[in-house]
């Protein structure tokens, strides 16, 4: 039986790995502080702050598969002292986030990343990750980079945000999507991967993503999968930066909107992905699994991302305010011919 030792694995995305590990017929160790999470049913938890020099005594042995999910510098560095000598496989889980430019639509793996000058910064502290784990594991080492990961209790709300809110009814606030994408990668296909990727032997790195989507089209689909009937009021970035609306995440955004400038980092290449094994799940099927989780969780809940009520309701009233006569700003999402028309700038 395969010996798998995950260094995390009570979040959100570890316990997915996890599970994807057990379903293989791998015996599971994960090696954590518990305080994310529970670990799956199946697998063992030796408790550990990985900051404290004896974390590993309790680990040390023979490992067919590693698996770091950490970034800090005082997590990934001890823990390569003491294991990589008698690992196996080693799978760092990194990020897209780590490549210097986001204007490069299709890039691949060889794209530049950052200079890791400050690892107080996650996409420096991401990429020294990735160097020390090279420099110690070489051939046995993947480099997974996924893009945004999304999926059923998703605690970012990024993602989620979007067909929780096509469920409510009123006019829904959009970034102006022209030019846009949406690309994700479902969880459970990431997991499945890393635990397909640990029996296979792959190694190098490889960008874990999904398909880029038109953000029209993204819209136009989560709002149809939700059966919303209202109207998309349009606004550009200009107005929408101006009244005070955040990009990507965060309290008081509108998640998954990036500046043009950034068009690329939703265009990620997939290509090593597909080559060592990689399966999408269509998005349309995430979609429809992440609406019902929302409804399971609520979709007037207390968010991590996106725009309250209230909130949205505040920023429409006022672009409207500022609205030209005769401009409209709001269409049917559902309407094969039309398209909604970005209300002009605050003045």
């Amino acid at each position: 039986m395969r010996r798998a030792l995950v260094l995390g694995g009570t979040g959100w995305a570890g316990q997915a790995i996890v599970r994807a590990l057990l379903s293989t017929g791998a015996e599971v160790t994960c090696l954590a502080r518990g305080e994310s999470g529970a670990i799956p049913e199946g697998a063992r938890l030796v408790r550990a702050d990985r900051r404290d020099p004896a974390a590993y005594g309790a680990v040390r042995g023979d490992w067919d598969e590693v698996i770091e999910i950490a970034y800090a510098p005082e997590l990934v560095e001890p823990a390569l002292d003491a294991l990589a000598e008698r690992s196996g496989h080693w799978t760092l889980v990194s990020t897209v986030s780590v490549y210097a430019r986001n204007d490069e639509p299709g890039a691949d793996e060889s794209a530049a990343v950052v200079d890791p000058a400050d690892l107080d910064q996650y996409p420096d502290a991401k990429v020294a990750a990735e160097r020390a784990s090279a420099a110690r594991l070489g051939d046995r080492l993947l480099i997974a980079r996924p893009g945004l990961i999304v999926g059923p209790g998703d605690p970012t709300d990024r993602f989620g945000y979007w067909p929780a809110r096509f469920s409510r009814s009123g006019p829904a606030l959009v970034p102006a999507p022209a030019g846009r994408f949406v690309q994700v990668i479902d969880v459970a296909d990431l997991a499945t991967w890393i635990a397909q990727s640990s029996i296979r032997g792959t190694i190098g790195t490889a960008n874990a993503v999904g398909e880029p989507v038109p953000m029209a089209d993204f819209f136009r689909m989560t709002a149809a999968i939700a059966g919303y009937e209202g109207d998309l009021v349009e606004l550009d970035d200009a107005d929408l930066l101006a009244r005070g609306v955040n990009y990507w995440a965060g309290p008081r955004s509108l998640p998954l909107w990036l500046p043009l400038t950034d068009t690329g980092f939703a265009q990620r290449s997939a290509a090593a992905f597909h080559e060592s094994g990689g399966r999408l799940t269509p998005i349309e099927r995430t979609v429809r699994s992440v609406l019902a989780d929302e409804l399971a969780r609520g979709i007037d809940r207390e968010r991590r991302s996106g725009l309250t009520a209230a909130e949205e309701r505040a920023v429409i009233e006022a672009a409207s305010a500022h609205r030209p006569p005769g401009v409209t700003a709001a269409a049917h999402p559902r309407g094969a011919d039309r398209r909604s028309r970005p209300v002009p700038p605050a003045s």
